[in-house]
């Protein structure tokens, strides 16, 4: 057996394809995503020379088809104007990708505001509601629960 070298990783069942150990652990569909999430994010933070509000913008996520064909691109807010303002950088911002990232396809960007940001406002402003600790009286506990009774 000499000059033979064994690969490293393993096998995946019946083909003569071979998958290390970081792919099986951080699949490809996400690892796409994140890489999409970065150019966009860089693009989005050049562009703002030309408009303003898209350097304003955060990329708080990248949700790519299987099929590489379309990608939904996730913001922390959206208002009307940046919008519009995407729209029209819609291709610009599609050939950025093209050129920084090699893929079988460029995928069709869509545009939309995080739904997890919206959630996380909402928790936020039920809590800021809740009574201050201060406001309650002394003898209530923080969750205004009845005491244990007492083992006697």
């Amino acid at each position: 057996m000499a000059g033979s070298r064994r690969r490293s990783g393993r096998r995946s069942g019946g083909g003569d394809r071979w998958v290390g150990g970081a792919a099986q652990r951080y699949p490809r569909s996400a690892r796409v995503n994140e890489i999409l999430r970065e150019v966009l994010a860089d693009e989005l933070g050049r562009m703002e020379d030309i408009d303003e509000g898209l350097g304003l913008l955060t990329v708080t996520a990248v949700r790519c088809d299987p099929d590489l064909r379309h990608a939904l691109v996730m913001f922390s807010s959206l208002g009307e104007e940046a919008e519009e303002a995407l729209g029209v950088a819609r291709v610009r911002l599609q050939a950025a990708i093209s050129k920084q990232v090699r893929l079988k396809r460029t995928p069709q960007l869509r545009f939309a505001a995080d739904p997890a940001v919206a959630a996380g406002l909402k928790v936020e402003e039920i809590l800021r509601n809740l009574p201050e600790a201060s406001q309650r009286p002394a003898d209530e506990g923080p969750f205004d629960v009845a005491p244990p009774p007492a083992d006697g």
